[in-house]
């Protein structure tokens, strides 16, 4: 009879408990959020995007005006409050800054830096870029027109941002590039989400729009995940299924 008891109360308390350690792990990640950089927009990403969902991954590319750093936290953070679930933010390059404050979002387990800036609380972009010696055809931004916004010198577009493209692909990216507001380089960052969620980075090797060293520097200080390609700045369309493997990575790893 005792045994019996036993049993009968070691049963009811597995059977209590197996629930609440299901509920202690972290839900698994399906939601993706990609932010689009600088002197681009978001139909670069299409590559990765049909990879990710082609693993069952809802991915959403947000589309920040590239405004103002206000104005794209915002717009990134529509996005990011549309989703159902937990999210993996991904930025690349500008679009890194626009993540390091969406991702304060209390949706967003996880960041990926994708050739991206990875700013320090008290730096502005402005600092960042002027702290690290110019590599090779870097520094082809126009001056800001007289509304402030700013172009990548077409000229300059295929050498230093898509060189691993084909020059028709460079000429038309060079041709419908949104312009950015100057504004940005002046935004001090207060909060940078990086100092609170995991972070993955890739890194791009043959970066002439991002320096490569100036990368390393800011994913170091972050302690992400590194990944580094042999690419050019834009590592989302030359290497699609390199850049999908690190954001699914990424997705897996916030869900532990």
């Amino acid at each position: 009879m005792k045994k019996t008891v036993l049993s009968i109360l070691t049963l009811s308390i597995i059977t209590l408990t197996a629930p609440a350690k299901a509920q202690s792990a972290n839900p698994p990640v399906k939601n993706i959020v990609i932010v689009h950089g600088a002197f681009t927009d978001g139909s670069g990403w299409q590559k990765v995007h049909d990879l990710l969902k082609a693993r069952g991954y809802k991915v959403t590319v947000a589309a920040p005006p590239n405004t103002g750093l206000d104005e794209d936290v915002a717009a990134t953070n529509r996005a990011i409050n549309q989703q159902d679930g937990p999210v993996i933010l991904v930025g690349h390059s500008y679009g890194g800054a626009v993540i390091t404050e969406a991702g304060n979002n209390p949706k967003v387990t996880g960041l990926v830096y994708v050739a991206a800036f990875l700013p320090d609380e008290g730096e502005t972009l402005g600092k960042v870029v002027m702290s690290f010696p110019a590599e090779r055809t870097a520094g082809g931004a126009l001056p800001p027109d007289s509304n402030g916004y700013i172009l990548y010198n077409p000229a300059k577009y295929h050498a230093d941002f898509c060189a691993d493209l084909s020059k028709t692909e460079a000429d038309f990216m060079a041709d419908s590039q949104m312009p950015i507001a100057a504004s940005v380089f002046g935004y001090v960052f207060k909060n940078p989400a990086w100092r609170a969620k995991p972070t993955w980075q890739i890194i791009t090797t043959e970066d002439h729009a991002l320096p490569t060293g100036l990368q390393k520097i800011m994913g170091k200080r972050a302690d992400s995940h590194v990944t580094e390609i042999k690419s050019s700045h834009v590592v989302f369309i030359s290497h699609a299924k390199e850049v999908a493997d690190v954001i699914a990575a990424a997705a897996k790893g916030a869900s532990k």
